[in-house]
């Protein structure tokens, strides 16, 4: 199969923020930590705003001391751990870095575990935080609170920094982080979405930030620690784009990543490589325009359509899988199902999936034209829901119906492949 690219989709609660400067005294309730009956024992809100405050600041500052002031005296790996940490992040532009607080459990008034989310924004490319889940263990020693551990919550994913020393590339329109990856390479990566940024412009001719910011790990087991899922389901896949689908004023959608497998997005030529991360920009650029009603067939069909868009390739080369099938009178009955796309099902299915969600693009542009389908996408991602989303944006934009539209795919299939 092609080697593809694909939109993650994802994104936590807001909780209580705990950021340089910022007091939680007044954000930290009776719900959030019960009281015991001696005030002495309690985890105060000053004493965590403390901790977290010095925590944030550090970071900003490049101030390794601060950094660990707020850990245990007697944890001497944890405070050399947490040294390694800052200093990976020393050339990373940060804009903000800030703690949310969403749940303190106490015991015996000399323990206590806290919930909270890291927050942090790179300066010149994030509009919104990248969010991540962490936990805090803190000890008790005399009037004083100290963190005794840090760690990723439950089911949360990690970060670039605790894989090794980050390296920065900044391009025209991109940064570039990588762990194990030599400057060039970086480099070229760099350069192939500053390529990326300006195709996916033209094909999507709506606002977005047209900055994008890259993950390059050392290995596809690397990768998966970054997005919290298994290995095995990237072995095959060369990026992904991780983010929040929709967002609104009040709640901005949470940052996007585009995150490379450096095996398989190797294997790839130059070609190969462009497609790849146009496919991934795209995903940036519609993100506030996809949301839970939006069917997989069309985003990962869009991202592919504008990928491949003024490429003088053929559609059969573009879809082997799927013509394979067309040739062999297998034609689909119907459009790809969301399952269809699972990374850890038959890599020909999952291909034929992608290769029908292009063609289905490519009907709509070519018939209705490159606007019709821009509303479409649009239209369908307004939508209250999944029920009902597609059949009410084909009513209204393309003047069809579901049933009618999947006749004229099944045909244009045939014309194109067969």
């Amino acid at each position: 199969m092609a080697v593809r690219g694909r939109d993650a989709r994802g994104g936590r609660p807001r909780g209580r923020r705990c950021a340089a400067g910022l007091s939680l005294a007044a954000l930290l309730t009776a719900s959030a930590c019960t009281a015991p009956a001696d005030p002495d024992t309690v985890l105060t809100a000053g004493a965590l705003d403390a901790a977290l405050e010095r925590r944030a600041a550090a970071v900003l500052a490049h101030d390794s001391a601060g950094y660990v002031e707020g850990i245990a005296p007697d944890a001497a790996k944890l405070r050399a751990a947490q040294r390694t940490e800052l200093d990976r992040l020393a050339d990373v532009p940060f804009k903000s870095w800030s703690y949310d607080v969403e749940d303190i459990t106490e015991q015996d008034g000399q323990w206590a575990t806290a919930d909270v989310e890291l927050r942090y924004r790179i300066d010149g490319y994030d509009t919104a935080p990248v969010a991540t889940r962490r936990v805090l263990e803190l000890m008790r020693d005399g009037d004083r609170w100290y963190i005794t551990a840090d760690r990723p919550a439950k089911g949360a994913s990690g970060q670039l920094w605790q894989q090794g020393d980050v390296e920065v590339v900044e391009g025209a329109h991109s940064i570039v982080l990588g762990v194990g990856r030599s400057a060039g390479e970086l480099r070229q990566v760099a350069d192939t979405v500053d390529l990326a940024v300006p195709a996916v412009s033209d094909a999507w001719p709506r606002p977005w930030t047209r900055r994008v910011v890259v993950l390059v790990p050392d290995s596809v087991e690397d990768m998966a620690g970054l997005l919290g899922s298994p290995e095995a389901s990237y072995r095959g896949i060369a990026a992904v784009t991780t983010g929040e689908v929709g967002g609104t004023g009040e709640r901005p959608a949470i940052a996007d990543r585009v995150i490379v497998n450096p095996q398989a997005y190797a294997t790839l030529g130059s070609f190969g490589q462009r497609i790849v991360l146009t496919h991934e920009t795209t995903h940036v650029a519609t993100r506030t325009s996809t949301s839970t009603a939006t069917p997989v067939w069309l985003s990962e069909g869009f991202a592919d359509w504008t990928a491949y868009r003024g490429e003088d390739r053929a559609a059969d080369t573009i879809a082997p899988e799927l013509a394979e099938a067309v040739r062999g009178g297998r034609t689909p009955a119907g459009l790809p199902a969301d399952p269809d796309f699972g990374f850890d099902g038959d890599p020909a299915k999952l291909a034929g999936a992608y290769e029908g969600g292009w063609l289905a693009c490519e009907l709509i542009a070519e018939r209705w034209g490159k606007e019709k389908l821009i509303a479409f996408y649009e239209t369908v991602g307004a939508h209250d829901g999944r029920e009902g989303a597609v059949e009410q944006a084909m009513k209204a934009v393309l003047d069809t119906t579901s049933e009618q539209f999947t006749a004229d795919w099944r045909d244009y299939l045939a014309t194109r492949l067969g």
